[in-house]
C-alpha cells in the first residue's frame, strides 16, 4: 500500500478547506483562504494507521527513543507511530508536551516515559511559522532531551522551516501545502 498517496487523498477529501476570501484564522492570528483540519485525519483509524506507518518509516533508521510534541496536534501522531513501532518490534515511546506545566501533583510539562539524554523527534500536524514546534523543542531541550528534528505532516511554507533552522532544528515534512494548492 502507498501510505503517502492514500494519506494525500484523505487530506484532499476531508481536511483541506479552501475559500475565495481569507476567512480562516490561524493559530498565528493570520487570516488565510485555506485551512487544513488534520484532526479529521489524525483522529481517524485509517488516518492513524497511515500516519503511524509513514512516520515510523521516516524515523526508524535514526533510532529515536521517543516521538512527541505539543498537545493536541502531536498526540495522535505520536501514539500512532508508537503503536506501529511496537508492531514492528522496534518500540519508540510516545510523549506529550503540555502547553503549560501541570498545576498540581509533580508539575510536569512533559508526560510519558522519556528521560533526560534520550533522542526524540518533535511531531506536528501542520507547521506555519513553527511557533508550536519551537515551544515543544524548548521544553524538550530544557528537560534534557536530544532533538533529532521536527516532523510535520504538512508544511504551510510560511516561514516555519526557516524559523526552525535558525534555532538549529531541521524540519522534515511529509507534504508541502503547495502540493495541495496547485491542483
Amino acid at each position: 500500500m502507498d501510505y503517502r498517496k492514500r494519506l494525500e487523498e484523505l487530506i484532499r477529501e476531508r481536511a483541506l478547506k479552501v475559500a475565495d476570501e481569507p476567512i480562516f484564522k490561524l493559530s498565528s492570528g493570520k487570516m488565510s483562504n485555506y485551512y487544513l483540519d488534520l484532526r479529521t485525519i489524525t483522529l481517524d483509524p485509517e488516518g492513524g494507521y497511515l500516519i503511524g506507518n509513514l512516520i515510523y518509516e521516516m524515523v526508524k533508521d535514526k533510532k529515536p527513543d521517543a516521538v512527541g510534541g505539543l498537545t493536541l496536534g502531536a498526540d495522535p501522531i505520536a501514539y500512532a507511530t508508537s503503536l506501529i513501532s511496537f508492531i514492528n518490534k522496534n518500540p519508540i515511546k510516545p510523549f506529550v508536551v503540555r502547553k503549560e506545566p501541570k498545576g498540581h501533583g509533580t508539575g510536569k510539562q512533559i508526560e510519558g516515559n522519556v528521560k533526560p539524554g534520550e533522542s526524540v523527534f518533535i511531531l506536528e500536524d501542520v507547521v506555519t511559522t513553527a511557533g508550536s514546534s519551537l515551544k515543544a523543542c524548548k521544553v524538550a531541550k530544557d528537560f534534557g532531551l536530544n532533538i533529532l528534528g521536527v516532523i510535520a505532516l504538512v508544511d504551510r511554507e510560511e516561514g516555519g522551516e526557516e524559523n526552525l533552522r535558525k534555532e538549529g532544528f531541521e524540519l522534515i515534512s511529509v507534504f508541502k501545502v503547495s502540493e495541495f494548492l496547485k491542483k
